[in-house]
């Protein structure tokens, strides 16, 4: 366990929270994860409520990330925010090629690609996403999707460029359906991952890579998750909506 990456737990909030609302929740975080030293938190709440989030962290150790991001730091593109938008408003980390953007909104791995290059550029981590889906996974194509999502997302990055990712495995068929990968088929695909930026970059950037595992992530399953030996944190849905089930989950026991 030394010898692995600080861990991350991360809320993506996706499309849920008020300004009241994420203000509440965030506080009652706070208070959760106060004086938890050997790991690091993090939300990503929608962009109407970044600032508002941003104010209520500040002084804790709460990371702020965005859930997405243009490539271009500026121009006309409508509805759109940038990377230097985000830095702008605190933010630190930003999620990019989620399952339901690439989904519902068109994401690739092209385009995955030029949003982590800006957000490099800008001095935000890229917190980025792969994940196969349930026909996928029956027809036992798991590891040639997640092969060609990281070197196509990845084109381009190399050593410490890597050991600096954070990368979310995501199984699109475990988000939101209260279904979960196993603890082992979890370890099976992270170690893969692993080994592919390792091949990327080099066997020590591949190892100071944090891969988060996100997938119906509740209380009752991180204990067991965070014992595997490349699992590096959790990407949570829904239960990082609530501050007893993220708190506890922040608090995983290995």
């Amino acid at each position: 366990m030394d010898s692995k990456p600080t861990p991350l737990i991360a809320g993506n909030w996706k499309m849920h929270c008020s300004l009241s609302e994420a203000k509440a929740l965030v506080d009652g975080l706070k208070a959760g994860v106060a004086g938890l030293k050997d790991r690091q938190v993090l939300v990503g709440p929608p962009f109407t409520a970044l600032e508002t989030v941003a104010r209520t962290i500040a002084g804790s150790a709460i990371l702020l990330a965005g859930q997405d991001l243009h490539w271009e730091p500026k121009g006309a593109f409508t509805g759109a925010v940038s990377a230097p938008m985000l830095r702008d408003v605190g933010c630190t980390h930003v999620i990019i090629g989620h399952s339901e953007r690439r989904q519902f909104f068109g994401e690739t791995d092209e385009t995955v690609n030029k949003k982590i290059a800006a957000a490099q550029t800008a001095g935000l981590v890229p917190i980025v996403c792969v994940g196969e889906t349930l026909e996928q996974r029956e027809k036992n194509q798991t590891m040639t999707v997640i092969e060609q999502q990281l070197r196509r997302g990845l084109l381009g990055q190399k050593g410490d460029a890597i050991a600096a990712l954070v990368i979310a495995y995501e199984p699109v068929w475990a988000i939101g359906t209260g279904k979960v990968a196993t603890p082992e088929q979890a370890q099976e695909v992270h170690a893969t991952i692993r080994r592919i930026l390792g091949e990327l970059g080099a066997k020590e950037a591949a190892a100071a890579c944090r891969i988060l595992y996100g997938g119906s992530v509740k209380p009752d399953n991180i204990d067991e998750l965070m014992r595997q030996t490349d699992i590096d944190g959790a990407l949570v849905g829904g239960a990082s909506l609530q501050v007893e089930s993220f708190v506890r989950i922040a608090k995983f026991i290995v």
